[in-house]
């Protein structure tokens, strides 16, 4: 084991009157090499309302319950529903959004807006503002604008990737490799290269030199490069001429561009914020709320853990001790315990990392000599209920399977659950029950595996979708585990008490849900990276709700918090430096 610890960052509050980062400046100095400072300056002529933004302002007597309403609309279309429209404060990190309803009408409650100056923006894939968009707004009177909006002459730089891959020909099979793709990079960037076949092959052995945990501005190398076939498959040279015939290798592109249609209904119910990371880039992968309302999330590329007050706007760095200097660096997976400590997996680190909240320290549990190796990848870590044997799980995805750690001991059990089965087979998601043993999803198959605690045995459930790819996922409190069907299109669930699956498709194609997680109402929430919705199921009713994004957001994890009523949705932006939070408003 080894032990390291880090120094507390404490932001300078300046009696909290407008407070903001210095952000936009790259590479903040480092204090020591064990801690980070983000340097907060008061601005003058703000209040500390405007430090709030995004917060709420403060309570007055008679303040009405809307601070800004309006109506969208088009030439083209009259009235238009399911907009995005966003405000965001002059000088703030935060902007907050609301979606259009039937009648074009859109609100902001007074409780997300300060009196200030604001700038508009709008999100509806085809249209932009006809003209610029600011408000100017007063919280003692409520202020209206109608918004008019205007086609865009160039309509690529606003599509999804589920809306690029909807307009490439082929058939679906054909086109899923491509969500292989959007975890580093939007599908834009494939559709505007110049690339032929031989070009994309050569393309592709680079990629496969390139960790996981990538940045499109910051790529990290592998020690050992895989082996293309091991992202692509063996038929790597007819997916390369496919994507030739995707660009603007043989000039204009030979298919039309296609749209998803915007949400309708209870999906323009919801107020979304976005809330600036300091710096970019910055990869929030795993995001969650604690007890306290503190945001932590694993930084998907740097060894950092972050911590956001989304009440002060306050954000820390905490250090993790590397281990191994030469391998990528970052973390994936971040756990609470049972003691309410936090675990992250360590990825190309080695092992698993455990921070004390009270102590502020970090343990490291690397794999030892004997075990670690040149592909070792620890991306998932279950300590839910390592309380019951002193022992924790944690995945490998370099065998590919898991090990368990005795904490009393120090000793590493290892599983290999693929070892005599054809591939490919992955282990991403492990959630451990009320008694301990694990459960697992097989990402590069089909299967939901199951390790008990007691006796070691392996069970492997096959899911009744063949090749679903069941990702990521959460345990219930009735030891029920949620989990995506990635490329099967679906909502997966295994009873665990029963051994009893459960699909729902989800409504829009191409979604790709990345995890899924039930909360406490007994709705279902997932979201990933090609259609920058987040979808919630009525699991009553098999209801879908979809709300849509104001920006570009590639989601991991997702996250509720069940402490609010609705239910509050926390993500990352993975790619863009951003935590999202999403308020349905029934």
């Amino acid at each position: 084991m080894v032990s390291g610890s880090v120094g507390t960052l404490k932001a300078v509050t300046l009696n909290r009157i407008g407070l903001k980062y210095a952000a936009g400046r790259r590479g903040s100095a480092r204090e020591s090499s064990m801690t980070r400072r983000f340097l907060l300056v008061a601005s003058a002529g703000l209040m500390s309302i405007a430090f709030l933004a995004g917060g709420g302002p403060a309570p007055a007597a008679a303040q009405p319950s809307t601070a800004l309403t309006g109506r969208v609309s088009s030439a083209e279309e009259g009235a238009m529903e399911g907009v995005v429209v966003g405000a965001r404060k002059t000088g703030s990190t935060v902007t907050i959004s609301v979606v259009s309803d039937g009648q074009g009408r859109f609100s902001f409650p007074s409780s997300k807006l300060g009196s200030g100056s604001y700038s508009l923006k709008v999100r509806a894939t085809g249209y932009e503002l006809d003209g610029p968009g600011s408000v100017e707004i007063t919280l003692a009177l409520p202020v209206a604008v109608d918004l008019k909006l205007r086609k865009v002459r160039d309509i690529t730089p606003q599509m999804t990737n589920a809306e690029w891959i909807e307009s490439f020909p082929g058939t679906p099979d054909q086109k899923k490799f491509l969500y292989g793709c959007v975890g580093c990079h939007t599908l834009e960037r494939v559709a505007k290269s110049k690339h032929d076949a031989g070009g994309f092959m050569q393309v592709m052995k680079r990629m496969a030199t390139y960790a996981n945990n990538s940045h499109i501005e910051r790529p990290q190398v592998r020690l050992v490069a895989r082996d293309p076939m091991r992202d692509f498959g063996p038929d790597s040279d007819k997916q390369a001429a496919y994507l030739a015939t995707l660009n603007q290798s043989s000039g204009a592109w030979s298919f039309a561009l296609k749209t998803l249609p915007r949400v309708k209904g209870k999906g323009a119910r919801v107020v979304i914020t976005e809330y600036d990371l300091p710096r970019r880039p910055l990869m929030p992968h795993d995001v969650i709320v604690d007890r306290e309302g503190i945001v932590w999330l694993s930084q998907f590329d740097e060894q950092f853990l972050g911590r956001f007050d989304p009440r002060t706007l306050n954000y820390t760095e905490f250090a993790i001790p590397v281990q191994r200097p030469e391998y990528p660096k970052g973390t994936l997976d971040l756990e609470v315990d049972p003691e309410g400590n936090l675990w992250l997996s360590h990825m190309f680190q080695s092992g698993i990392v455990k921070f004390d909240k009270k102590t502020e320290k970090f343990q490291a549990f690397p794999l030892p000599p004997g075990v670690v190796n040149e592909h070792s990848q620890q991306s998932m870590v279950g300590p839910q209920r390592w309380t019951v044997d002193r022992k924790v799980w944690l995945n490998d995805a370099g065998i590919p399977g898991l090990h368990r750690l005795d904490m009393a001991t120090g000793r590493f059990e290892t599983w290999k659950p693929y070892q005599n089965m054809k591939g490919p087979h992955s282990v991403y998601g492990i959630y451990a029950d009320s008694k301990n043993n694990i459960f697992f999803m097989d990402f590069g198959g089909e299967n939901v595996g199951k390790i008990e605690a007691a006796t070691g045995k392996l069970t492997l459930f096959p899911t009744p979708t063949p090749r679903s790819r069941p990702r990521r996922g959460r345990m219930d409190d009735q030891d029920r585990v949620w989990f995506a069907e990635w490329r099967a299109e679906k909502i997966g669930m295994f009873d665990t008490r029963t051994e009893k699956f459960r699909e729902w498709n989800v409504p829009t194609p191409y979604t790709a849900p990345y995890d899924v997680v039930l909360d406490k109402t007994g709705k279902v929430w997932t979201a990933g990276m090609n259609t920058d919705r987040v979808l919630r199921m009525d699991l009553e009713t098999g209801e879908f709700t979809e709300y849509p994004l104001p920006s570009q957001t590639n989601i991991r994890r997702v996250f509720v918090d069940n402490s609010t009523t609705p239910p509050t949705f926390w993500a990352g932006n993975n790619h863009h430096a951003a935590i999202v939070k999403v308020e349905p408003l029934e």
